[in-house]
């Protein structure tokens, strides 16, 4: 396995058919139907906008395995240093460490960044998910209770947080 940058020309499909399967079977996402190729063009444009990184873990025939990203917390000036990360492995690749993998890879990006806090919207039955972000040293900031509905359920949304050393200087404005 290796790590890659993904690009909407060689991974649009793949990271489509992954976030596809979260939506149809899990509160991984809370969409109720399938993301079209479209969306993934828009997707895609708005990383490169915000200079955020779409990272992929790929075997040895390039074929993608999982991707991590973030983007946006917030669309205000003063949240500049935060970010809203995800992290997606493909379903027949569970359970192999990716997840892990690429969480590091991606906390390595956003340092490089000079970002401050990373930040995890996980829906709150998601114990794996959870599992994760707390060996990787993030903590629970707090849960919105019923703040979804999928499935016929309302669905608790828990934030963990990790917070870097980084930006070295931080700066208003």
């Amino acid at each position: 396995m290796k790590f890659i940058a993904c690009t909407p020309e060689a991974h649009a499909g793949a990271i489509l058919d992954i976030l596809n399967d979260a939506i149809v079977t899990s509160t991984a996402l809370y969409d109720y139907q399938p993301r079209t190729m479209q969306s993934m063009q828009g997707w895609f444009e708005a990383k490169t906008r915000g200079g955020f990184p779409v990272i992929g873990a790929v075997d040895e025939a390039g074929t993608l395995l999982g991707f991590a990203s973030y983007g946006t917390f917030r669309a205000y000036p003063a949240y500049k240093y935060s970010v809203e990360h995800s992290v997606y492995v493909h379903k027949d690749q569970r359970g192999r460490g990716l997840g892990p993998a690429l969480m590091k890879k991606l906390i390595e990006a956003a340092r490089e960044q000079q970002l401050h806090v990373m930040i995890g919207a996980i829906d709150a039955s998601n114990a794996a998910s959870i599992a994760l972000h707390e060996k990787l040293g993030f903590t629970h900031a707090g849960t919105i209770r019923q703040a979804g509905f999928k499935f016929g359920r309302w669905l608790d949304v828990a934030f963990y947080q990790r917070i870097l050393e980084t930006p070295l200087q931080p700066v208003d404005g």
